[in-house]
């Protein structure tokens, strides 16, 4: 694992500790690197009204918008497993699901690059890494819409 992966994926281990997930009790946690090298985190926030939950991708990638910082996006890290004891646990790989990967791609697409998508299981050391691109092909984006990068 390479020392970019290693950092995202110890901080989105972290942040999945804050998940809130009573209903489905599966912790997710994600670490969006800055152009900056700063991280920003987040977890899974479900909702009694299902629809109304948040993914984990979705809240850093919300946190690093509202700092001013969507453009700045650089690759995420992202786990997830079933919590036990308020903590995550499993090695199965979790990766972004479809609404994450359009979340992700507006931030690529106003930043102008693809970006590195990093995707463990809550413990061990499997990992699989992709682009974007390759987990989103032809995406719908701001340039679909007339406007190029929105930023």
């Amino acid at each position: 694992m390479n020392d970019q992966a290693a950092r995202l994926i110890a901080a989105a281990r972290a942040a999945a500790r804050h998940a809130h997930a009573p209903y489905s009790n599966f912790a997710v946690g994600a670490a969006v690197l800055l152009t900056d090298g700063s991280v920003v985190t987040g977890a899974n926030v479900e909702n009694a009204s299902y629809g109304l939950s948040l993914c984990a991708e979705t809240v850093a990638i919300a946190t690093a918008s509202a700092a001013g910082r969507l453009g700045d996006v650089v690759a995420i890290g992202v786990i997830g497993g079933m919590m036990r004891d308020g903590i995550a646990h499993g090695e199965d790989v979790v990766r972004p699901c479809g609404r994450c990967r359009q979340v992700l791609n507006e931030a690529a697409q106003i930043g102008g690059r693809d970006l590195r998508v990093y995707c463990a299981g809550a413990e061990g050391d499997g990992l699989h890494e992709y682009l974007l691109s390759d987990l989103l092909p032809d995406a719908f984006g701001p340039a679909d819409l007339g406007i190029g990068r929105a930023r």
